[in-house]
């Protein structure tokens, strides 16, 4: 089941809440998430596997964006049902909303319109907008909740379950996702960068984990995961914006990111970073390859 949308309307939250496993990183950012992130919920009666996706939106004239947009419609297209998430408070339906709301209508897969942030707005604010929306698409159903409080959350549940295909669970019950720790590991340290430097840099970034040593914590002395990672950039000023004025900067992403690759792993961890430039890979196959991003 694939959680679509424009950016930034909570679908990497949404996933986590329902998975209970922080799977997707969040960030106050647009286009956090950058691929299709598998989170897998075990009931007694049902397994659900939910895909977030990049969001939705009109500037994606090539390279790492274009490739992002085409990632969520395919995974769209390759979902047994869809939720088109919008924000209580967002905007009217403009050019770009109409145009992400045609990319769902063509898929032509049953869709639940999720009606996230309703902690921000009035009860009675509802309304009119569920009203509004209803005339746009024939939605299987439109469920409002708060993805970040989890105001109405569990109740979608069912409405999920009603739309997957008979047949036998495709994953162990211990499984919650398909992504490797290494991978779920840059992705925490990207959501750091991603919060703590300015607009030009978080989207020519990406994280590569060149060494995940975990034999202490395999053979239990002191449970200690040695982690060296280096982070892209695509210009000097930016490297120079991550690493901050005497290394502050790259010392506070790793310090955060460290906490949250603890909490993940359920062990020590010894985090290294280092930033190196490639000019310009954000717009060529080789680069994107090279920063891990294959098709």
């Amino acid at each position: 089941m694939a959680i679509v949308g424009r950016p930034n309307v909570g679908k990497s939250t949404l996933l986590n809440r329902l998975i209970g496993q922080k799977v997707a990183i969040v960030s106050p950012k647009p286009q956090t998430t950058r691929g299709k992130v598998l989170g897998i919920l075990t009931l007694e009666d049902a397994q659900i596997a939910l895909l977030d996706t990049p969001g939705l939106h009109t500037a994606a004239k090539g390279g790492l964006n274009a490739r992002m947009v085409n990632r969520a419609l395919q995974t769209l297209a390759d979902a047994d049902a869809a939720l088109f998430l919008i924000e209580a408070q967002g905007p009217a339906i403009d050019t770009a909303m109409r145009k992400a709301l045609d990319q769902v209508k063509a898929a032509k897969k049953p869709t639940l319109l999720v009606i996230n942030k309703i902690d921000a707005v009035r009860k009675h604010e509802l309304l009119p907008l569920i009203e509004r929306w209803k005339s746009e698409y024939d939605w299987t159903e439109i469920y409002p909740l708060s993805a970040l409080t989890g105001q109405n959350v569990e109740g979608l549940l069912p409405a999920l379950i009603k739309h997957l295909p008979e047949g036998e669970r495709m994953f162990d019950k211990e499984i919650w996702t398909d992504v490797s720790e290494q991978k779920l590991c840059a992705e925490l340290v990207r959501e750091q960068i991603l919060r703590q430097t300015e607009q030009e840099v978080p989207y020519s970034t990406a994280v590569l984990v060149e060494e995940f040593d975990e034999t202490e914590r395999e053979e239990g002395k002191h449970g200690l995961v040695r982690i060296l990672a280096t982070v892209l950039c695509e210009r000097d000023s930016q490297k120079a914006i991550i690493i901050g004025k005497g290394g502050s900067r790259l010392k506070e992403i790793g310090t955060l990111a460290r906490k949250e690759i603890e909490r993940l792993l359920g062990a020590k961890v010894f985090l290294q970073l280092h930033v190196r430039v490639e000019p310009g890979w954000t717009q060529s196959e080789k680069g994107m390859r090279r920063a891990g991003y294959e098709d």
